[in-house]
């Protein structure tokens, strides 16, 4: 069920995403009075389709391989790479007979919708549900620190104070951008009474993406013992549900993380746990299992939350700046890609990432929206990148038409359209190959 969830997300959010961006340059287009001849979610490649229907001239479809969709405009070089038509005198509906300012609109057209759309989901789900977090003031044990976030010189225990000389309001900030893909970016701890400065290596963020795991800090909380399993080393062992771990092999514990901690060092291992039952401490003797576990569900101590609520007039510029962020975040993530400092394998994902680790199986609509929010904005930012076939190829062939006063050559265009789509293909290669292989395979 959970994969039927993630695919039926993923083709629900990519066919939004994708519908609406051709939705810009076909609209762009028929308002120049350009003819449109296409007007396809996915591809309808060696002429298959699943159905289609005409309309004022234009085809309408859906086509059987779901890498994307296309218009095709009339006069104009694209990714169907077909030059028939550009043998004949231009007409005056087609693409290349309108002036240079209008076919820059209509290649900006898909990219401007996709931005908007962003900005658009990011203000709704403002207004709707607000921005939950947990305050950093709620934080009364501090964090617990993973192995990679103890290699930098975090401590479980640990208080956030500031990152980079700006107070930490919200927890979610340590795993924000700020820290991941700054510059020499200092965060601050309170340690018992002294305060701490932690500089973040700037290979950190390979080794957490090599690491798969997303968050290198969590809150520090308090636990009980919610369910025991059956026939496991826990009920065995005589843990009962409600009890209170206070001691393994001899060592006090009173966060979630110590209990892991503990049972980790002692794998394979007979131990000792003290525990707290309806207030008399009882030792129990438990057997620890290989991988450090005793078989037991915890309660984990419920953090305060906090809401911020928006109105409209606040939402839309809040919604603006997510998406600015957003495109933010992907200039410079992609700047540390390909400098080197991020693999490439770990940092992008094709629609097997996106449905497990973004849209999830689980349906839930703020998720649902919010991811498909951000893909768009990674859509904008994708397609204006200045690669011939991708719609900023074209934007950057028209500014050097608008600059020169004068239109590439045809053949030129052709030729870069080659070399786009060979570009793309490759990229599409390792992409779909590294997925398969990071999350079917490995």
């Amino acid at each position: 069920m959970e994969i039927f969830i993630m695919v039926s997300q993923l083709i629900l959010g990519l066919s939004i995403l994708v519908t609406l961006h051709e939705f810009g340059h076909f609209w762009a287009a028929r308002a120049f009075g350009i003819k449109v001849e296409k007007f396809y979610l996915f591809f309808d490649a060696w002429g298959k389709k699943l159905f289609s229907f005409n309309y004022k001239g234009t085809e309408y479809g859906i086509g059987w391989l779901p890498l994307g969709g296309y218009v095709k405009i009339s006069g104009m070089v694209d990714e169907s790479l077909d030059t028939e038509q550009l043998k004949q005198p231009a007409r005056s509906d087609e693409f290349r007979s309108k002036p240079a300012w209008q076919r820059l609109i209509v290649m900006i057209g898909g990219v401007f919708i996709n931005a908007l759309l962003g900005v658009i989901i990011f203000t709704c789900l403002l207004i709707f549900y607000g921005e939950k977090y947990i305050p950093n003031n709620q934080l009364k044990n501090g964090i617990h620190a993973s192995e990679l976030a103890r290699e930098i010189g975090l401590k479980s225990g640990d208080v956030l104070v500031s990152i980079n000389g700006e107070p930490v309001r919200r927890f979610d900030e340590i795993v924000g951008s700020k820290v991941l893909l700054g510059q020499n970016t200092t965060i601050t701890v309170k340690r018992g009474n002294d305060l701490v400065d932690i500089i973040v290596p700037r290979d950190f963020t390979a080794k957490l993406l090599e690491s798969d795991k997303s968050m290198f800090v969590m809150p520090r909380v308090r636990f009980s013992v919610e369910q025991v399993s059956k026939g496991s080393p826990a009920a065995a062992a005589g843990l009962k549900d409600g009890d209170s771990i206070i001691k393994i092999a001899g060592s006090p514990v009173l966060y979630f993380d110590e209990l892991q901690t503990g049972l980790k060092q002692n794998a394979g291992k007979s131990i000792e746990l003290e525990v707290l039952r309806s207030g008399v401490n009882t030792l129990l003797k438990v057997e620890v299992s290989k991988d450090g576990t005793i078989g037991f569900y915890p309660r984990i101590e419920t953090l305060p939350t906090e809401t911020k609520k928006y109105g409209v007039a606040e939402a839309l510029p809040a919604g603006y700046n997510l998406a600015s962020k957003t495109i933010n975040d992907n200039i410079k993530g992609f700047g540390r890609v390909f400098s080197g400092e991020i693999p490439a394998s770990k940092s992008f994902g094709g629609p097997i990432a996106i449905a497990k680790k973004m849209y999830g199986g689980v349906w839930d609509w703020y998720r649902f929206w919010m991811t498909t929010a951000l893909l768009s904005i990674v859509l904008a930012f994708m397609n204006i990148l200045p690669i011939p076939a991708l719609d900023g190829g074209h934007v950057l062939f028209l500014l050097f038409e608008i600059v020169r006063g004068k239109p590439v050559g045809e053949k030129f265009m052709l030729a870069a359209q080659y070399v786009g789509m060979a570009i793309l293909i490759a990229l599409m290669v390792f992409i779909f190959g590294n997925d398969i292989w990071q999350h079917v395979l490995k």
